[in-house]
């Protein structure tokens, strides 16, 4: 039997240490663009690291590294952040991104990450509040990196976007910088290009979109029962009561008192009065 989608996503994010983020954030294009060929992306995609590999010496630096790929992505090859169209889903499928030259920070910076990694540069996500991050760490420390535009982060301006994600200031003299400025795990990457697909898709009520969301949350965090909730909601929305019945009674089962429980609880009613009626 030919392999779905999700079978596919399933077995690229199954182990935690052999994640491969570039590929599995490919595949995230696949439920609204079916035809996407992900072979061809990552072949386009090679093709970008090759010419990066021909401009460098053998013994090149980090940094003569990091400069020849800032400007051969910045200016030459001209990704930037889509700032006209910013909500647009299609800037969390790199796919489209590749096409378009058009991303959001975390799109470009799994596209950026992994030239990076294919020129010698061990890059790294940072799940920065609201905005992701790269950095690159190098003998005098780390080098942080806005992904819209390849320009480095001093730790002033680093505080300077933090300070307002800080839910309270008794830190004394420091903020907590370090603790947000960690590599995040390729899962929590795919986690967040996902909630943020998640949040869009909602907000427009696209709900088959929403459930397609949900499915692929369900697979990479099977231990996140609020996904498998949402996923129940989605279900509902569709009008599929049989499957949202199922995923928010798991919920119930699992998180009896949790603080939404009983507005979950007020729809099974009428969710097992929709599985009883003939179809």
């Amino acid at each position: 039997m030919t392999p779905t989608p999700l079978d596919y996503f399933s077995s690229l994010v199954r182990q935690d240490d052999a994640i491969p983020l570039f590929e599995s954030a490919l595949t995230l294009g696949q439920d609204c663009y079916p035809d996407v060929d992900i072979f061809a992306c990552q072949i386009e995609v090679d093709q970008m690291a090759l010419k990066l590999k021909q401009r460098l010496s053998a013994d090149a630096s980090h940094i003569q590294k990091l400069r020849v790929l800032n400007h051969f992505f910045f200016q030459e090859q001209a990704f930037a952040g889509n700032i006209n169209n910013y909500y647009d889903p299609d800037n969390s499928y790199l796919h489209r991104v590749i096409s378009s030259r058009r991303g959001i920070p975390i799109s470009l910076a799994v596209l950026y990450m992994e030239l990076g990694q294919q020129i010698g540069l061990n890059m790294k996500g940072v799940s920065f509040p609201g905005h992701f991050l790269m950095k690159l760490s190098v003998q005098s420390g780390d080098i942080v990196l806005d992904p819209m535009n390849g320009s480095s982060l001093s730790r002033e301006e680093l505080e300077e976007r933090l300070e307002p994600y800080l839910e309270r200031r008794d830190y004394g003299d420091e903020l907590p910088l370090a603790a947000y400025l960690r590599a995040a795990h390729p899962r929590e990457i795919l986690t967040r290009m996902l909630r943020n697909l998640k949040a869009i898709y909602t907000e427009s009520h696209h709900w088959q979109h929403v459930l397609e969301v949900q499915q692929r949350l369900v697979i990479l965090l099977p231990d996140e029962i609020t996904e498998r909730r949402d996923r129940g909601l989605a279900h509902a929305h569709l009008a599929e009561a049989q499957a949202a019945l199922d995923d928010l009674e798991a919920y119930l089962t699992l998180r009896p008192d949790a603080e939404d429980a009983d507005s979950v609880r007020q729809k099974l009613p009428e969710l097992r009065h929709a599985c009883r009626r003939p179809n």
